[in-house]
């Protein structure tokens, strides 16, 4: 499967913005996906997760409460909406997609990935 994450621009702190990543090929709806981000200088981190039907997600500490994470597999994308976003939350968002039910916030568990998009929160 091949992914496009898109959705990324320029905020103010408290604004919003919705990414999403759609996904090309077969059986989208049986892989889990994930979002990831990587800020300049840092290692790539988990954001959010969720698994193939969307029963079940995950997130982040820094993102929960700001973040809500949901998918259409008839359109096969899946949409990770940032609220309340602050300058920290500036970096290259990435998203992933692991055969099988259920997300992971481990890195290494993604087979495939998209090209990330940029988001960029202002003070």
């Amino acid at each position: 499967v091949q992914l496009q994450a898109s959705g990324g621009g320029l905020v103010q702190s408290g604004g919003s913005l919705r990414l999403s990543c759609t996904a090309s090929g077969r059986a989208f709806s049986s892989y889990a996906v994930g979002w990831f981000r990587q800020a300049p200088g840092k290692e790539r981190e988990f954001v959010s997760s969720i698994s193939w039907s969307g029963g079940t997600t995950q997130y982040a500490d820094s993102m929960k409460g700001r973040s809500t994470i949901s998918r259409d597999n008839a359109k096969n994308t899946v949409y990770l909406q940032m609220n309340s976003l602050k300058p920290d939350d500036t970096a290259v968002y990435y998203c992933g997609a692991r055969a099988g039910s259920i997300g992971s916030m481990y890195i290494s568990s993604y087979d495939n990935w998209g090209q990330g998009t940029q988001v960029t929160v202002s003070s």
